[in-house]
């Protein structure tokens, strides 16, 4: 075995997790028994693509990726005194372990239990105002991506909340686009790694042409804390796409909010299979940049694509980086 091929192998056995640090190997022993010689639980699926051993138990989870490509939340809407439509929210912070791949449990710190945390959705204009409470043994914020008050950005010293406390944060939602939030208390590395993160979208004030709306959030995993990822996925599922795929309808408008937040790896991508898409960078635009089947991009970099398949059929989607394939950013569409 050569030496690159050595250190794969032993990265993807390792991907069993970890709490404290210390390797649980033993959860993944039956991911491996049923799977042989793909160490790293993968095996051929349907249609010539790749996809996992079992299932991850969504339930015990609390979250399901398929419901949370189109879980936007309003807020519970009201209105100020100048008739400006108020949207407030409720976030706690709660320590939590989750099934990252089917036998591969995670020691994630979450927004409202689930990774990635809500997606927040406002129109450009609306005041947001958003409640964290820290259940948590360490000191959370939340930071969001977008203009703000120097009071409200969600760093040490404006807006972090101590374990057992709470802050309101409260600010006029934008500019219009593909945002996001995520946690800004130190190491950052390990606030962000760890789930404490989630999409924050603004329409524009005279919306968009109708289409069917989805959110994806590229992350991934360091299970046993050496500093690389051993899982990856869209919406922290390895291959959940894979095993189930998107079903939407051909001649229908996709439109997709695309978030990188993968920490250890300086770019991610995504590449569509047999289609092209327009590119909205940053979702601030009305017009698209761009018309391609690829982009790359950085941590916290987010764009806004929209794309059609006229026909039927099993169209992939995945990252175009090797290794995040092999370890779970492998998806597809089912056109139906």
């Amino acid at each position: 075995m050569g030496e690159v091929n050595r250190r794969r192998f032993f990265k993807r056995v390792g991907a069993a997790g970890a709490l404290g640090g210390a390797a649980l190997l033993g959860k993944a022993e039956p991911l491996l028994a049923q799977t042989g010689h793909h160490a790293n639980g993968m095996q051929r699926a349907s249609h010539g693509g790749m996809g996992a051993v079992g299932e991850v138990d969504h339930e015990a989870n609390g979250f399901d990726p398929l419901e949370i490509l189109t879980d936007f939340d309003g807020g519970e809407v009201s209105k100020d005194l100048s008739g400006r439509t108020v949207r407030e929210y409720e976030f706690v912070t709660v320590d939590k372990e989750i099934e990252v791949a089917p036998g591969i449990f995670f020691p994630a710190w979450t927004y409202n239990g689930r990774v990635p945390g809500p997606t927040i959705r406002a129109t450009e204009g609306d005041r947001v105002r958003i409640k964290l409470v820290n259940a948590s043994g360490h000191p959370h914020t939340i930071h969001f991506h977008g203009i703000h008050p120097a009071a409200m950005d969600g760093v040490p010293g404006a807006g972090e909340v101590d374990p057992g406390e709470s802050f309101t944060y409260d600010f006029i939602a934008e500019p219009f686009g593909t945002h996001l939030y995520h946690c800004h208390s130190f190491p950052l590395a390990q606030h962000i790694h760890r789930g404490l993160y989630g999409a924050f979208i603004v329409d524009p004030k005279g919306g968009r042409p109708d289409a069917n709306e989805m959110v994806m959030v590229m992350n991934a995993f360091d299970t046993n804390f050496d500093g690389e990822n051993e899982i990856y996925a869209v919406n922290t599922i390895a291959f959940a796409y894979m095993n189930n795929p998107i079903e939407i309808q051909a001649g229908e408008l996709q439109r997709a909010h695309i978030i990188n937040i993968t920490e250890f790896d300086p770019i991610n991508s995504i590449h569509l299979h047999a289609n092209f898409f327009d590119l909205y960078r940053t979702g601030t635009s009305l017009r698209p940049d761009e018309f391609t089947d690829i982009i790359s991009m950085g941590q916290a970099e987010r764009h806004m694509i929209e794309f059609t398949y006229a026909k039927r059929g099993h169209f992939m989607f995945h990252a175009h980086q090797t290794e995040f394939v092999d370890l779970g950013w492998m998806s597809a569409f089912q056109v139906v």
